[in-house]
């Protein structure tokens, strides 16, 4: 399974963006994808979670509002709509992978058997 994310950028504050991910390789049904952020000096975080069957949804308190997790299914590709950005939101944000993963593994980093090498997100204030 590989897992490639693209959509990143400089952006001012208040300003959107949209990640994509893209799934490819041995692409099971069911389990999880996630969308994770990273900034310098920090843990990596949860952001979103998606059920890869049903489409059911988690958000960090931190995204709720802002941000949608989406996923186009026959396209095996999992999108981050990110809107009313901040500074804070600058980070390197990553997608990841759980094709076992249930529902309440949904924001655990380490539940995750696949990532993707990230893209860049800075928000200008």
């Amino acid at each position: 399974v590989q897992l490639q994310a693209f959509g990143g950028g400089l952006v001012q504050a208040g300003g959107s963006l949209r990640l994509a991910c893209a799934v490819s390789g041995r692409t099971q049904s069911g389990g999880n994808m996630g969308w994770f952020r990273q900034s310098p000096g920090k843990e990596r975080e949860f952001v979103a979670g998606l059920r890869w069957s049903g489409g059911h949804t988690v958000y960090a308190d931190s995204a709720k509002d802002r941000f949608t997790i989406s996923r186009d299914y026959a396209k095996s590709t999992v999108f981050l709509q990110m809107s009313s950005l901040k500074p804070e939101d600058t980070a390197v944000y990553y997608c990841a992978r759980s094709p076992r993963g249930i529902f309440s593994s949904l924001g655990i980093p380490s539940s995750y058997d696949y990532w993707g090498q990230g893209t860049e997100v800075t928000v200008s204030s």
